[in-house]
């Protein structure tokens, strides 16, 4: 407990951040929910015929996993919060929707022809009999919704979206660190329930205000969803400067745009943990960032869908910057020394159990032990396909997990052998040993600032700023980095500071 309250001291600020971010987003997307399944459902009590096709098509849309429809919106609408909030609104349609066509169609048929005999029209009648007496149906779908939408706005934090779901994505990342997790489930869930408690009880006086409640609702809503548009600064950063999950992305991207403003008049901004490879990359690709640090290796085998032609690392690196630039006009820039490779890896003790130094010595026990891979290792060539092909491995029981999770179920005894990157902090935390690539299917990995030909011509001089890290930071250095920032809990932002100032890039 002790703990997780100086985690929360610590991040007090962090919280309040992605609090405010994630109650915008709910809201806004609860609110065009609103707009379109109110006014959609009264226009099918009138269209019975239509009903159940649209109520139907809007329950299929709920059932499609978040993470798909954020998937599918990048390439139309980016990263960010434009394809969470539309993600977000396609799950929140149908309760309302369905509450609101059964709450009119619920009314009494009698109290109808009550209203119809006393001269009211069909306008008069729905706005001063039908629904009033549906209001509180309609809020209950409305009370619904919320908490739906609340709960998977987490997941907006994989497209850089923002809200409680960055703490949880960071928790995991650090290897399924709990407090951080608690530090953004608990106050996800609270915001859940304090919400559904103000609806509650608009829902309990909405059968005597009637259409009135809707509107405060609405009302209230729009207030706090405009607050940022009232007070948001019209100035904008010359360059967004985006990241993948994970405390080295991070921190390559705090020394990339610390010294493009050191160094040049330009701003930045950044946009860190945007997930996985395929992510960020489309988030180049369609102008949503305009810089992000990529690694050689995955340049040549996943947006290349090529083999390394080397081993040696000048020669990935020609390899990759020459294909990168004639296949989607992208400019690599001088990579770091460090080599981030894939490498796999095992405890001492099981090592020594069934004698492992290679992968190939794999072969001999792939019946008996269990692989914790990551979905990306498991799906590229320069990963488990590649060990299918190259060392005739067949693991027969592998188990898929996030990056953040793997190197935990090694240490619990939950799997037997891991994907791991060279750098990361835990491979000298945990005392792993790394099985020989003896064939050497995995290439080289250095980092290098990629970016398009167009960020490049319109701000030339980002190339001398950046390539001052060209050469630099070893593959110690690299995981000492990540170490300070994994287990100690440093800010990126100080580690990648503290390093360029000892380096010389950086006045104190």
């Amino acid at each position: 407990m002790n703990e997780f309250l100086s985690v929360l001291q610590s991040r007090q600020d962090q919280l309040l951040q992605t609090l405010w971010e994630h109650l915008q987003i709910s809201l806004t997307a609860l609110l065009i929910a609103i707009v379109i399944s109110v006014p959609l459902g009264i226009i099918l009590t009138r269209y019975p015929s239509i009903a159940d096709p649209i109520i139907g098509v809007s329950a299929v849309l709920q059932t499609i996993p978040s993470l798909a429809v954020l998937a599918f919106l990048i390439p139309f609408l980016g990263i960010g919060t434009l394809p969470a909030i539309v993600a977000l609104t396609i799950y929140g349609l149908l309760p309302i929707l369905r509450n609101t066509y059964t709450g009119i169609k619920e009314v009494d048929p009698a109290l109808k022809e009550a209203a119809t005999g006393m001269g009211m029209n069909t306008y008069k009648r729905l706005t001063k009999m039908e629904l009033p007496l549906a209001m509180p149906v309609i809020m209950a779908g409305i009370r619904t919704s919320m908490v739906l939408i609340v709960g998977t706005t987490t997941i907006a934090a994989l497209i850089g979206a923002g809200g409680l779901g960055e703490l949880i994505l960071l928790g995991i990342d650090r290897g399924a660190d709990v407090h951080l997790i608690l530090l953004g489930a608990i106050p996800a869930a609270l915001l859940a329930i304090f919400l559904d408690l103000i609806l509650r009880g608009i829902e309990r006086v909405s059968g005597k205000l009637g259409f009135k409640s809707l509107l405060s609702v609405v009302l209230i809503t729009v207030l706090i969803v405009g607050v940022p548009f009232l007070t948001k600064n019209s100035s904008q950063a010359d360059l967004v400067i985006g990241g993948k999950l994970g405390s080295e992305p991070e921190i390559l991207i705090n020394m990339y745009k610390q010294l493009i403003e050191e160094e040049t008049n330009l701003t930045v901004e950044l946009e860190p943990g945007l997930g996985k490879t395929a992510f960020v990359f489309s988030a180049l690709q369609e102008g949503d960032i305009d810089i992000y640090p990529e690694f050689t290796g995955t340049a040549i085998v996943t947006h290349l869908e090529e083999q390394a032609e080397s081993n040696d690392a000048g020669e990935v690196y020609e390899q990759a910057a020459v294909g990168m630039k004639q296949e989607y006009g992208m400019e690599f820039l001088q990579p770091m020394q460090f080599n981030n490779t894939y490498a796999v890896a095992t405890t001492k003790e099981l090592a020594n159990r069934y004698n492992l130094e290679t992968i190939g010595d794999l072969k001999t026990v792939e019946d008996e032990i269990t692989a914790g891979f990551t979905l990306e290792f498991t799906d590229r060539y320069d990963g488990y396909v590649g060990m299918q092909d190259v060392y005739d491995i067949d693991i027969n029981n592998i188990r898929t997990m996030e990056p953040g999770i793997r190197q935990d179920a090694l240490a619990n005894g939950e799997v037997d052998v891991i994907d791991a990157y060279a750098t990361d902090s835990y491979m000298v935390e945990l005392g792993l040993v790394t099985l020989e690539d003896s064939e050497n299917l995995f290439p080289p990995y250095q980092g290098a600032p990629l970016m398009r030909e167009e960020t490049l011509k319109k701000y030339p001089e980002l190339e001398a700023a950046l390539n001052q890290l060209g050469g630099k930071i070893t593959d110690d250095e690299m995981r000492q980095m990540n170490y300070q920032v994994d287990y100690e809990d440093r800010s990126p932002q100080a580690v990648a500071r503290e390093y360029l100032t000892e380096q010389g890039l950086l006045d104190n």
